[in-house]
């Protein structure tokens, strides 16, 4: 019962904050034999200088995050979400022993993961590679900032639950559940898959001013306009989905037009589910 519990509480804030996406920018394409969610890579230009937004999605298929490395090593610089990604940087001052830090949420993250048969961002991505630059907000930065704004992970969290509790393609609970139990990892995926993949309208009703979005994705533009004054021509910017219709906005105010536009698969989700029992792993 516990351990159901904790799977439960788990499920809940991991659909409240994968699920704060971005029409547009993540979806889900579905036929008769699977259904996909995906993440865009975005592109745009301006005075012989290229920009991609790069969807991000903290839990995924393997093959997906061995997509995105072959897809970085292309980029001259390559601008990471990770609060407190500082300590990738090669400048970065010695990490406070007693600094608090995110392991819990990547704690909820994980065991979620492991449930799904899915695979880590954090563990997938190689954020030491030479052209990886921490374009996000330091710990403490971070921790003081919401701080100032009365905000918290949690409470952003809730925020963006409340915005829309009728939403269309909300989970049924029920259903869900049962799927948790046939111990299926596609069932679970094939329920909540609408819900990570809907476009997330009602997303100005809680980031209009906020730490977790707006404060960083000024950060994060402040870092690529440094990298393109020193010369670089070809930015990727990998963050969350959520971020790009504000940072969108600011590029497009700043001259850049958008050209093109790919997608990634980040779960490949077969309908024709064989193995029910037994092919969830345990979380823990």
């Amino acid at each position: 019962m516990a351990r159901r519990k904790r799977l439960a509480t788990a499920f809940t804030f991991i659909l409240l904050s994968i699920a704060a996406s971005a029409e547009g920018f993540i979806r889900v394409d579905e036929d008769d034999t699977a259904a996909r969610l995906q993440t865009a890579v975005t592109r745009y230009e301006k005075d012989g200088t290229c920009v991609d937004l790069i969807g991000a999605v903290h839990i995924a298929d393997k093959a997906y995050y061995q997509a995105l490395t072959t897809r970085f090593a292309t980029y001259d610089s390559l601008l990471f979400e990770m609060i407190g990604g500082e300590k990738y940087a090669d400048a970065a001052p010695p990490e406070a022993p007693a600094e608090k830090d995110l392991s819990g949420l990547h704690q909820i993250y994980g065991m979620v993961g492991r449930f799904l048969n899915l695979t880590g961002q954090i563990e997938s991505i190689d954020y030491t590679a030479k052209n990886f630059i921490h374009a996000d907000l330091t710990l403490a930065e971070f921790g003081q900032m919401q701080a100032d704004r009365g905000e918290s992970l949690l409470g952003f969290a809730l925020k963006a639950g409340k915005a829309a509790p009728d939403a269309p393609n909300q989970p049924d609970p029920a259903k869900l559940l049962q799927a948790m139990l046939s111990g299926s990892s596609n069932l679970v995926k094939l329920e909540i898959v609408h819900t990570l993949g809907r476009g997330d309208d009602q997303i100005a009703a809680f980031a209009g001013e906020s730490v977790i979005i707006t404060d960083r994705n000024v950060r994060c533009l402040e870092v690529m306009n440094r990298q393109l004054a020193a010369g670089q021509k070809n930015l990727g910017i990998f963050y969350g989905a959520a971020h790009f219709p504000d940072m969108e906005k600011r590029l497009l105010e700043q001259g850049f037009k958008r050209v093109k536009q790919d997608w990634l698969t980040a779960w490949d989700i077969p309908k024709a589910v064989a193995k029910p029992a037994g092919e969830l792993k345990k979380a823990s």
